[in-house]
C-alpha cells in the first residue's frame, strides 16, 4: 500500500473540507499527524510489523471520517475521492517529498528531521542520542529538535528512538 500517497490524499480532502467551511475535529487531524510520523519510522525500519498495522489504523480512521462527512457534498464527491484513494493506495512505497523540503540554515543534501521533546524523550536525551550518532541538531525557536546529518545515520537516530522510546502515539 502507497500509505504516503495515501495520507497525501487524505490531507488533500481535510484541505478541501475546510475550504468549504467544514471543521474537521481534532482527534481526525490528529491521527493523520500521528500517521505521518509512522510512515517516517516505517521507513527508517521496514521490519516492524505492528508499524505497519498502526499506519493502517490511523489512516482508515481518517478516511472513514472524511468520507462520511463528505456525503454532504454529494454523491460525485464521494466517488471523486474514493477513486484517487484507490489510486493513491496501489502506489508504492515511494519516497517522501519531505527530503526536498527547504530548511533555512542547512547545508544542502544534509537529510533531516524535526522531533518534538516530551516527557518521555527529554530534549537532552535525544541531544545525546543524536550526539551519539554523529549528527548536529538544532533547538528551534518552537521547541521542536531539528536533527541533521548523512541520511543512514538519520534514519539509524529514527530507529533508536523508536526502540528506545516505543511507538506511543498521542491521541
Amino acid at each position: 500500500m502507497g500509505y504516503f500517497a495515501v495520507w497525501k490524499v487524505l490531507e488533500e480532502m481535510i484541505t478541501d473540507f475546510r475550504k468549504r467551511g467544514t471543521t474537521v475535529p481534532a482527534n481526525i487531524v490528529s491521527d493523520l499527524k500521528s500517521a505521518k510520523t509512522l510512515i517516517n519510522v516505517l521507513k527508517a525500519d521496514p521490519s516492524r510489523l505492528e508499524t505497519s498495522q498502526k499506519i493502517e489504523e490511523y489512516l482508515n480512521n481518517v478516511e472513514s471520517y472524511l468520507i462520511s462527512e463528505g456525503q454532504r457534498f454529494g454523491e460525485k464527491y464521494v466517488e471523486d475521492w474514493l477513486k484517487r484513494l484507490e489510486d493513491a493506495s496501489r502506489r508504492v512505497f515511494e519516497e517522501e517529498e519531505s527530503a526536498s523540503r527547504f530548511v533555512p540554515g542547512l547545508p544542502r543534501g544534509q537529510r533531516w528531521v524535526r522531533v518534538k521533546p516530551s516527557g518521555e524523550m527529554p530534549v537532552e536525551a535525544l541531544k545525546a542520542l543524536a550526539n551519539e550518532l554523529s549528527l548536529s541538531f538544532n533547538v528551534q525557536k518552537n521547541g521542536y529538535l531539528l536533527v541533521y546529518g548523512e541520511d543512514e545515520r538519520v534514519k539509524d537516530f529514527v530507529k533508536k528512538m523508536a526502540t528506545k522510546y516505543g511507538l506511543k502515539a498521542e491521541k
